[in-house]
């Protein structure tokens, strides 16, 4: 079978700019989202989400985290108290579940096809954010047939 190496037609402008604009959304609510994630777990695991911990987890300077943190906070996400870490509101620990779930799909479905554990890990990390209801709902119905 010939692979098609001509480059597919260019979608209508508002329908290219949709498609960007959600890229551009997704990528500023990834962040926090993986922080919230994070901060749930280690909460569960050790009672204790200190921005040090969070910042060498997530592989970003103790800065980072700090900035991060305070954006958290100013969505109305998380609240901290000087000495004794970071907590999730109501709020931070829904966003926290709906992420942890997107991402469990997302990795059953690319371990279903095939994609080495780790890989789809891996990957899932980033396809979670991106992830469309729709695509969602379809990878869940695959599992469910699965």
């Amino acid at each position: 079978m010939a692979v098609n190496t001509q480059p597919a037609p260019l979608p209508a402008e508002p329908t290219q700019a949709k498609r960007f604009g959600k890229t551009r959304a997704a990528q500023s609510s990834a962040t926090l989202e993986d922080y919230a994630e994070l901060i749930d777990d280690l909460l569960t695991s050790s009672s204790s989400a200190r921005p040090t911990d969070i910042a060498r987890r997530l592989g970003v300077s103790h800065a980072t985290a700090i900035k991060t943190i305070g954006r958290l906070k100013r969505e109305g996400l998380a609240t901290s108290v000087p000495y004794h870490g970071v907590s999730l509101t109501e709020a931070g620990r829904k966003l926290a579940s709906i992420s942890r779930e997107r991402h469990r799909v997302v990795v059953e479905v690319l371990s279903a096809i095939g994609v080495p554990r780790e890989a789809a890990e891996e990957d899932a990390e980033g396809i979670e954010h991106y992830i469309s209801p729709a695509t969602l709902a379809a990878f869940r119905a695959f599992l469910k047939r699965s």
